[in-house]
C-alpha cells in the first residue's frame, strides 16, 4: 500500500495506463451498451414537470399530531379513487410539509382531495389552528417539461461545439475529438445509472447534468496540457515514443485528478446526506444525485479514456509511427550491445533477435521499455593496477636472476 501511494505521489509513470487501453475501451463499451440499453429498454422515470399532472402541499402537522405520508396516501387514495405518483415529506422544522404528485385531477377530483384532507387530517395553519387554507394545490403542464428539455439540448449542443473548436484552437483538432468522445461518454453515463436505478427525473436533474461537464472537461483539459507539454519536440527525439510520452502526463497528473475528484464529491455527498436525510428537499436530491455520478465519470473517461484514445489518433500519423520505429530500433541497437546479448566480445547466449524486437517495437503501444544500464560488450577492460596487477620490489628481481 505505502509503495503504491509513493508512486502515485511521484508520478514517475509506474502505471502503464495507456498500454493497457484495450481494457478500458472494452470496459467503457460495456458500460456504455448497459446505459444504452437501459435508456432504449426502460426509459427514464420523468417527474411531474415534463409528464404534467397536480401538485397537492399541506403542512406536516396536524391537530391530532404529525400526519405521516402513509395517512396521506389513504385519503388521497380513498378520495380520488387511484394511488398518488409520489408523497414525501420536504422542509424542516415549522416548514415541514407533505408533498403530493399525482397524474393530472380535475377540479372536481382536486376539490374532493383537499375537503378530505382536511377532514381527515385537519392540517394546522400558520395561526395554529386547523384550516382548509394550508392546503395548496397546483397543477402541471407537460409542456413545461417539454420547453425545458428543449433548452437544455439546445444549451448542450452549443455547449460541445464551441468546447471542440476551442479545444482545436488551443490544442489540436485529435485533443479536440478525444476530449469530445470523454464528455458525450460521461453525458450517456450519467443518464444511463438515472434509467438504471430508476431516479426521478426533474429539471433539477438535468441542471445538474448541464453543471458536470465543465468538470469532465476540466479535468481532460489539465491532463491535455500535461501532454502536450511532455510531447513538444518529441518528433526530433529518440528517447520515448508518443504512447509513453502520454502515459508519463497521465500519471504525473493523476494524483491531482483523483484529489480533485475527492474534494468535489466530499461537498455533493454532504448535499445529499444533509439535504435529504435531514431537510428532505427532494430538489436537493435530484441536484446532488447527478452531480455525484458526473464527477465520477468526468474522471474516470478523463484518466482511461481521453488520453488513451488521443494516444490511438496520434499513432495514425505516418510522422508519428516513423518517431516510434526508430525508438524500437534505438532500443534493440541497445540490447545488442548490452552484455549477455551476444554482442561483439561476449560469449554468452544471445537473445533471438524477433524476440528483441518484440520487445523493442511494444514502446509504440505506449508500453514502458526495460532497458537495462549496462557497459558495452566492446568496451575494452582497463589493464590491472597496483601491486595485484605487476610484479614489483625483490620478487620481480630475484624472478630474473633464476631465468639467468
Amino acid at each position: 500500500m505505502a509503495g503504491t501511494l509513493q508512486r502515485l505521489y511521484s508520478g514517475t509513470g509506474a502505471f502503464d495506463i495507456v498500454g493497457r487501453r484495450r481494457l478500458w475501451y472494452v470496459l467503457s463499451g460495456v458500460l456504455i451498451a448497459l446505459c444504452l440499453g437501459s435508456i432504449v429498454l426502460r426509459g427514464f422515470n420523468l417527474g411531474i414537470d415534463f409528464e404534467g399532472g397536480t401538485r397537492v402541499q399541506l403542512p406536516a402537522v396536524g391537530a391530532n399530531g404529525p400526519i405521516s405520508t402513509d395517512q396521506v396516501e389513504q385519503v388521497f387514495s380513498g378520495a380520488v379513487g387511484q394511488p398518488p405518483v409520489s408523497v414525501q415529506i420536504v422542509g424542516t422544522g415549522a416548514a415541514e410539509s407533505i408533498l403530493i404528485r399525482s397524474e393530472t385531477l380535475v377540479a372536481r377530483d382536486t376539490f374532493a382531495l383537499k375537503d378530505a384532507l382536511f377532514e381527515q387530517l385537519q392540517p394546522l395553519g400558520q395561526d395554529g389552528q386547523p384550516s382548509e387554507q394550508a392546503i395548496s394545490d397546483s397543477a402541471v403542464s407537460a409542456t413545461w417539461g417539454g420547453e425545458i428539455s428543449q433548452k437544455a439540448l439546445i444549451a448542450l449542443l452549443v455547449f460541445l461545439v464551441l468546447v471542440t473548436v476551442f479545444l482545436a484552437v488551443y490544442f489540436e483538432p485529435r485533443m479536440a475529438l478525444a476530449a469530445l468522445v470523454a464528455v458525450v461518454h460521461d453525458v450517456l453515463v450519467t443518464a444511463g445509472i438515472y434509467s438504471l436505478v430508476g431516479f426521478e427525473v426533474t429539471p433539477a436533474s438535468v441542471i445538474g447534468l448541464l453543471t458536470i461537464l465543465g468538470f469532465s472537461l476540466y479535468d481532460t483539459v489539465v491532463v491535455f496540457d500535461k501532454v502536450q507539454e511532455n510531447t513538444r519536440g518529441l518528433l526530433g527525439l529518440t528517447r520515448r515514443t508518443y504512447g509513453e510520452a502520454a502515459n508519463l502526463a497521465v500519471n504525473q497528473t493523476l494524483m491531482r485528478s483523483i484529489n480533485t475528484s475527492l474534494i468535489a464529491v466530499l461537498p455533493v455527498v454532504g448535499l445529499l446526506v444533509i439535504g435529504v436525510g435531514l431537510l428532505g428537499v427532494g430538489t436537493l436530491k435530484d441536484l446532488a444525485l447527478v452531480q455525484m455520478v458526473g464527477i465520477l465519470a468526468g474522471a474516470v473517461s478523463s484518466i482511461f479514456l481521453a488520453t488513451p484514445l488521443l494516444v490511438d489518433l496520434t499513432m495514425r500519423r505516418p510522422d508519428y509511427r516513423q518517431q516510434a520505429e526508430r525508438v524500437a530500433q534505438r532500443r534493440e541497437k541497445l540490447t545488442d550491445k548490452a552484455p549477455g546479448a551476444g554482442g561483439p566480445g561476449e560469449t554468452g547466449m544471445a537473445t533471438p533477435a524477433g524476440t528483441r524486437r518484440e520487445e523493442s517495437m511494444a514502446a509504440a503501444a505506449g508500453v514502458p521499455a526495460r532497458v537495462g544500464k549496462s557497459t558495452p560488450a566492446g568496451r575494452p577492460r582497463g589493464r590491472p593496477s597496483g601491486k595485484d596487477g605487476r610484479p614489483s620490489g625483490k620478487a620481480g628481481r630475484s624472478s630474473g636472476r633464476k631465468q639467468h
